[in-house]
């Protein structure tokens, strides 16, 4: 719903920054200012542009991907299009009502020239980037003190989330991924949700995924809860898109995480070695769309017993206080991805209490991952793709 909402929105900034992209071509020279370029320009600018719905309704596999995978670069570089333009013209406009600015030099074709050939640079220098930063995984480390006593000592929980495997994210990646997790030697390991990115038909190679989740080695297993993606749902311009009535649940996932050895905990508590509990939550976007229901954290911690450890896995990091007087030790969860693109790790900050990293809420710790992949534009600006290391001392 939210993608048609902004379609015209779309459609018109698409149009402002073809005609802004059309006026700089032309101010370089007369070459740029014939018919034939600003027609074939205009065309070209206009298909990437519409990759977004193209890849949203073409069914043949092969061209999809192309599309998708278009798409998913031209939304990152359109964010900072838009951003560079609007900055500009709004400069302009402050320039202008200045009076010691020389107005000649200001409208002048040279400066018109030098500006835009400056903010194309930089826009391609920073898609560039953030396209190949996306895929250098990070590790994050935390230590936490939790005052229980817990029969296994010491814990190293590796947290990951958000991995979205489709389109974006494939076998190899996974493979590096693991890679990565298995030199830290973890005593347990925890994926909090978005594991599919709402199509299982987009993964590249679904035998060796699950041959490489397979080969995760930690002393107690790998354990997994859903997030608001694990669902098949059409993605528009990375909003999710359709009727609810339409949506389905996948088995092909959960039959995935079988295969893989990933347990996984829908609302349920599993006790580890009869010495620390572990609860994978339900996603609550999920559950409006197809489960309709999961339980509250004191449901969640009824009858356990409170001395011991209890560690949480909730996708998106809500009722912090609700889970703190519940009796939960630490909650672990993604679904933020810190904003994944500058400017969005500033805002992200108006929307979540604990948008990234470790927070203390009463006697529970929050920690929160960025995730290993991404949503939407295949970039990463001003954030990392991570994995999260948990050192957690007992007291």
């Amino acid at each position: 719903m939210i993608a048609v909402l902004l379609s015209p929105v779309y459609i018109l900034v698409t149009l402002y920054l073809l005609r802004w992209n059309l006026w700089w071509f032309s101010a370089c020279g007369l070459f740029f200012r014939r018919k034939w370029f600003r027609i074939l320009y205009s065309a070209f600018f206009l298909f990437v542009s519409l990759s977004l719905l193209i890849a949203f309704f073409i069914r043949e596999p092969s061209l999809k991907w192309f599309f998708k995978h278009l798409s998913n670069y031209w939304l990152g570089t359109l964010l900072y299009i838009t951003l560079a333009v609007v900055i500009s013209d709004i400069i302009r406009m402050i320039l202008l009502h200045c009076d010691r600015v020389n107005k000649i030099k200001l409208h002048s074709r040279k400066t018109f020239v030098t500006c835009g050939g400056i903010v194309i640079a930089v826009i391609l220098s920073l898609s560039a980037y953030g396209i190949i930063h996306a895929r250098d995984l990070k590790l994050k480390q935390y230590e936490i003190t939790i005052d229980k006593a817990c029969k296994t000592g010491d814990l190293k929980v590796v947290l990951i989330a958000d991995l979205h495997m489709g389109y974006s994210i494939g076998h190899r990646y996974i493979e590096h991924m693991v890679e990565k997790i298995n030199a830290l030697e973890p005593d347990l390991i925890c994926i909090a949700g978005d594991i599919f990115d709402n199509d299982y038909a987009a993964l590249d190679d679904p035998k060796a995924i699950t041959a490489a989740l397979k080969s995760l080695r930690s002393t107690y297993g790998t354990y997994a809860c859903w997030g608001n993606h694990d669902i098949d749902e059409k993605i528009l311009a990375g909003f999710t898109f359709g009727s609810e009535k339409d949506l389905t649940d996948d088995v092909r996932m959960a039959n995935l995480l079988d295969d893989a050895g990933i347990t996984l905990l829908n609302d349920e508590t599993v006790c580890i070695e009869d010495a620390f509990y572990l609860t994978g939550r339900k996603d609550p976007d999920r559950v409006k769309k197809i489960e309709h229901a999961r339980k509250t954290p004191e449901e969640l911690t009824e009858g356990l017993d409170l001395t011991k450890p209890i560690l949480v896995m909730d996708h998106q990091p809500r009722q912090l206080d609700e889970l703190a007087a519940a009796g939960v030790d630490a909650q672990l969860s993604g679904h933020t991805h810190d904003g994944q693109l500058f400017p969005g790790n500033l805002l992200i900050h108006l929307f979540w209490e604990n948008p990234y990293g470790l927070e203390k809420k009463g006697n529970m710790y929050s920690i929160v991952t960025s995730g290993v992949g991404i949503w939407g534009p295949d970039m990463r600006i001003g954030t990392d793709s991570e994995i999260v290391e948990i050192d957690i001392d007992f007291n």
